[in-house]
């Protein structure tokens, strides 16, 4: 029998009662994404921008998480037609591109992710797990259908753009920053400053009117309610790296006096 994808996660989002939740793999480890996956997060996000991952670390983290039921998205380096191809025939079926600030943009992204006639995606399913080595029936016709491309918004220009890359064909959401648009806004380091909130709050309301979900990254929890409030269908509340450098530090203070610690 054929096989069967997970729906991509463009699909969960239109059908979704209420803001999705997810959490950030930033460490490179597959232990680290199996546990994250383990802990009822409704979707996870491999970064290869910030993080220390090539295709073999992504794919061992694919392998650790596939058993789970979160939904998986990788945020790739750059929106480059090769990096979109390769992460696609991993068998990612959700990407995140950064950076982009026009509807121009948003749509060479869309037809990186698309076989031709539509787009410019290269032909390699049989030989990729994207399609899993031809198991997929009709992969190559209907390959579309397996996948969902967000865009990231993360520059004053980005979210002035907001309403027009949401509009484009083949963009299934955007992603608002708050860190880049902070330092493009001269607010480097201040997310949580009420120009920023502000800005992509705005930018909420003009995804949502194009008819596309709206997501941000937020790993204070009152901002993060507060995003929800104001429209954001999927947020990012937390990452593996960050909840470990905050629970050592927990142990830490909990444990050994200040003046006493290691390196103090």
């Amino acid at each position: 029998m054929p096989l069967q994808l997970k729906p991509p996660f463009g699909q969960e989002l239109a059908q979704a009662q209420r803001t999705l939740y997810g959490g950030w793999i930033c460490s490179g480890s597959p232990v680290a994404a199996e546990i994250m996956a383990g802990a009822g997060l409704d979707w996870l996000l491999i970064d290869m921008e910030h993080a220390p991952n090539g295709l073999e670390s992504v794919l061992a983290q694919l392998h650790a998480v596939s058993g789970y039921p979160p939904s998986v998205m990788v945020r790739v380096p750059a929106g480059e037609p090769v990096v979109i191809k390769q992460v696609l025939d991993l068998g990612v079926q959700n990407i995140l591109v950064p950076m982009v600030s026009s509807a121009e943009q948003a749509e060479r992204i869309a037809a990186m992710a698309q076989y031709p006639p539509r787009g410019i995606r290269g032909i390699g399913s049989a030989l990729a797990r994207s399609g899993r080595w031809n198991r997929v029936e009709n992969y190559l016709s209907n390959g579309a259908e397996h996948v969902s491309i967000f865009v990231q918004v993360e520059t004053v220009e980005g979210i002035n753009h907001a309403a027009e890359i949401a509009a484009v064909e083949g963009i299934d959401g955007l992603f608002c920053g708050p860190s880049d648009l902070a330092a493009s806004m001269g607010l480097i380091g201040q997310q949580n400053h009420p120009d920023v909130v502000g800005s992509v709050k705005d930018a909420f309301s003009a995804i949502s009117a194009a008819g596309k979900p709206a997501g941000v990254n937020a790993f204070d929890p009152a901002l993060a309610r507060q995003y929800v409030d104001a429209g954001a269908s999927w947020v990012l509340v937390g990452a593996d790296v960050a909840l470990l450098a905050r629970g050592s530090e927990t142990l830490a203070a909990d444990f050994i006096p200040t003046g006493s610690r290691k390196g103090s």
